[in-house]
């Protein structure tokens, strides 16, 4: 397994990743606690439309100054995460995980945990204090981003509050 940093020209590799899961519970905020919901259900992989709005946001948040670092397993792309460019928080000292998938058939390999050291290196060498995550609220998600040091947010970003309002928001320090 390789992981090195992704360029822009190479966004069309996301098209490799499958993102498919069986999703056996959700989390929702309550009160500022996590509470579990059972869920229950499959969930696919991108389809197109999803799949060249991922490429397109990969893209967008490059050519603005991100960061992007994949999972190789040969010349197969089998997991990513983008490190966003702006600097977010009262003190601008949060830069978000804008992306982070590993493909299912990869997971539970230490991927991801090394792909979130690539972000959290890059994050430091930025002068970022914090990694902000806006995670799905799915428990394989939630429990990912917590054992990597994720802790719930005392404060939400409004702005990625309202792109996905269902999302459980962390922060992981630095």
């Amino acid at each position: 397994m390789v992981i090195r940093e992704l360029q822009l020209h190479e966004s069309g590799l996301i098209r490799q990743i499958d993102r498919s899961e069986t999703i056996g519970s959700i989390y929702k905020m309550k009160d500022g606690v996590l509470e579990a919901l059972p869920a229950g259900h499959e969930c696919p992989s991108w389809d197109e439309e999803h799949t060249r709005e991922m490429i397109e946001r990969f893209e967008a948040e490059l050519r603005s100054g991100g960061a992007a670092y994949g999972a190789f397993d040969g010349d197969a792309l089998v997991g990513f995460g983008v490190l966003g460019h702006r600097f977010r928080g009262e003190q601008l000292d949060r830069l978000q995980v804008d992306l982070m998938y590993v493909s299912r058939a990869y997971r539970r390999q230490g991927i991801g945990t090394k792909l979130m050291e690539e972000l959290a290196d890059e994050a430091r060498k930025r002068g970022a204090s914090y990694l902000y995550i806006s995670s799905t609220e799915t428990e394989s998600a939630v429990h990912f981003y917590m054992a990597n040091g994720g802790r719930i947010a005392d404060q939400v970003d409004e702005e990625l509050f309202e792109l996905e309002p269902e999302d459980i928001h962390m922060l992981k320090k630095l």
